[in-house]
């Protein structure tokens, strides 16, 4: 093999291991969703095994992205962005919009109806989330707060904070997310007093 291909199967265990970061779910679930044993999932993501097609695939499949995301193949020169929505057993539809492995990541998230009594499961992990509804009605549990963000509002907050999101029974809800890293957080720049030019 040539150093350019060496380098590339080097950098997919990389990879892996910060999509695996992304999802927040443990090397026993993964191989659960695989089929490939925790073990091999562990020394594929420490770079201690080269992966085959045959482990590749489901790892895409369980990620939503292609296996030339996975491992870092050079670009075609084709400039559209291959979306490839994840579809959740709840009828929740995830979109990633970004490609590229750390930093902050992008998902739009599409949610049907939901009941207003729904027992929120609220979750913790490490980052900084910045959420934006598009349209409908979004419930953001945030710890003690329970919150209802319309259309055109905005909130952002600690992931380390337990919370929860869900839609109400005014309808499906979409919504974009924005996910760092602890300490990675939205920056939003505005001129005070400017008007923009035309």
């Amino acid at each position: 093999m040539n150093e350019d291909v060496d380098r590339t199967l080097d950098a997919v265990g990389p990879r892996l291991k910060q999509l695996r970061a992304r999802r927040d779910i443990t090397l026993t679930d993964l191989a659960k969703e695989t089929g490939i044993s925790a073990s091999t999932l562990s020394r594929l993501e420490a770079g201690l095994r080269r992966p085959t097609l045959e482990q590749l695939l489901p790892l895409a499949r369980v990620y939503g992205v292609t296996i030339d995301e996975l491992v870092g193949a050079p670009p075609t020169g084709d400039p559209r962005v291959n979306l490839r929505p994840i579809a959740a057993g709840d009828g929740s539809t995830i979109l990633p919009l970004t490609r590229r492995p750390g930093g902050i990541q992008a998902y739009k998230f599409v949610l049907p109806a939901g009941r207003d009594d729904r027992e929120p499961d609220l979750r913790t992990h490490e980052g900084y989330d910045w959420v934006y509804v598009l349209n409908g009605t979004l419930r953001l549990v945030l710890g003690e707060h329970d919150l209802i963000l319309r259309g055109g509002e905005a909130a952002e907050f600690d992931t380390r904070t337990p919370h929860w999101f869900g839609s109400t029974s005014a309808g499906p809800v979409e919504f974009l997310s924005l996910v760092g890293r602890q300490g990675e957080r939205v920056h939003v720049r505005a001129a005070p007093g400017s008007t923009p030019s035309r």
